[in-house]
């Protein structure tokens, strides 16, 4: 597979491409493994995940620097996605035992009940490059620990990645062939779904893949996870505190130079304080610095590609054509890389592209409200529903807000954040299924119920 290094537009080193045999042997081999694996003690399978969270942190310059140069992510970022995959590891090595205990049920008084969870099989994850190692590991930590085999079909820009993801398993001890990367394009993946080997599927990327891969996997029975798009609201009421919502707000729209999923997209800002936290969300988005993504001082470094600069070029042209208004930044930056600064774009239309479609780079697009029932009506005005952020001093009031806005999280005076102790997913075009916590160990294993009675009793 051919790469760039996103920010110097410089060639690396092809990473050679799985054939078919290649992909045959490890389908075969997930699929032998699976049932000395899953009989193991659960201790055992716990003990292996937090010995993999050690190999993170031993490691955790190599894989950020390998992170930075195949997809550009600023090098401390990269540091914080490796310790976060070292916390999944971890949550599961202490909690997976816990969420998976047999579930007793009310059952008739001569007779025992319960669910037990019980392991299915291979499960295909599809993964994108944007955090590349973390959203592996929200997949692998929960799914290996219950007993699953994985098989890893990573983004095509980041082979080294997967390779090194393997490697992190293999080196904890796992056994070969309990966690395998399989580097191929995207035409594959209909096979691997198809294989009466594979037993389950997993995406997070865009909208049409997530499609193509429920529609594959549903022809066949089995069941997937998809966490697809979003264009998250983040909600600025008149009692919030401003300073800091302009503060998070930039963070949280720069988090991964833009692109993230949960990033915060659409900043919907009551009336009464629209002016004052422009004023402030600017300044902060101007103050960052753009750059060379391997310096320990950059906050924003290329897009990913070039041709994903473009996308978001053209995203951001578009809406000011349709009559909004440019604040800051909305031209790449004439150098070498595919580097866009942050920009942020007001009076937007409700039906223009960046209203409307995924923005996914630092580009913010800014609504004025005039009340908190507008604030929500705006917020749902979209086909997404992944996160979503409400800032008021008023708690209840946030509650009640966030029950409003329809998505798979809303944080209250926080940026939208996966974390391994809560569930983490999205509604309408953002996907379905829950990963991370209790609910994500759970999602690829048999509920089966269990009912225990006395022959006596007959």
């Amino acid at each position: 597979m051919e790469r760039t290094n996103p920010a110097t537009e410089e060639s690396l080193e092809p990473v050679e491409e799985d054939g078919e045999s290649d992909v045959e042997d490890a389908l075969a081999l997930a699929d032998e493994v699976f049932p000395e694996w899953s009989d193991r003690r659960m201790e055992e399978r716990r003990q292996l995940m937090d010995d993999a969270a050690d190999v993170l942190r031993e490691n955790q310059e190599e894989y950020a620097r390998i992170i930075t140069k195949e997809m550009g992510k600023p090098i401390e970022g990269a540091r914080s996605e490796i310790e976060k995959c070292a916390w999944v590891c971890e949550h599961y090595a202490e909690y997976a035992g816990h969420y998976l205990e047999d579930d007793h049920r009310q059952s008739s008084p001569e007779a025992e009940a319960f669910v037990s969870y019980e392991p299915l099989g291979p499960v295909l994850a599809v993964m994108p490059w944007n955090y590349p190692f973390w959203q592996v590991f929200r997949f692998a930590a929960p799914n290996l620990t219950a007993g699953n085999t994985g098989l890893l079909k990573h983004a095509s820009n980041v082979p080294e990645t997967a390779r090194a993801i393997e490697e992190v398993f293999l080196e904890a001890g796992f056994p070969e062939g309990v966690f395998q990367t399989l580097v191929v394009g995207s035409d594959k993946i209909d096979g691997i779904i198809e294989d009466e080997r594979v037993q389950a599927a997993t995406l997070t990327g865009s909208e049409p893949a997530g499609r193509a891969v429920a529609e594959t996997a549903g022809k066949e029975l089995k069941p997937t996870v998809l966490e697809l798009g979003g264009s998250d609201p983040f909600i600025v009421m008149d009692d919030a505190d401003l300073e800091t919502a302009a503060e998070v707000g930039t963070q949280a729209r720069t988090l991964s130079s833009g692109q993230s999923c949960i990033a915060a997209k659409r900043f919907i800002v009551h009336d009464d304080v629209y002016d004052e936290f422009l004023d402030a969300f600017v300044a902060e988005m101007e103050s960052l610095e753009i750059g060379d993504p391997t310096d320990e001082d950059t906050d924003i470094g290329p897009q990913a590609r070039e041709d994903l600069m473009e996308d978001l070029h053209e995203q951001v042209q578009d809406t000011l054509d349709a009559g909004a208004t440019l604040q800051t930044g909305g031209e790449p930056l004439d150098r070498e890389g595919f580097f866009y600064p942050p920009t942020v774009v007001t009076d937007v239309p409700r039906d223009s592209t960046m209203a409307t479609e995924e923005v996914f780079g630092p580009a913010a697009a800014v609504f004025r409200v005039e009340s908190e029932d507008e604030a929500i009506e705006v917020a749902n005005d979209s086909d997404f529903g992944l996160g979503g952020s409400v800032w008021t001093e008023d708690l209840d009031r946030g509650r009640e807000m966030a029950r409003r806005v329809e998505s798979g999280c809303v944080f209250v005076n926080e940026l939208t954040k996966s974390d391994p102790r809560i569930p983490f997913g999205g509604v309408k075009n953002s996907g379905y299924g829950r990963e991370l916590s209790e609910n994500g160990i759970k999602e690829f294993v048999n509920e089966k119920t269990v009912w225990v009675q006395s022959a006596a009793d007959q």
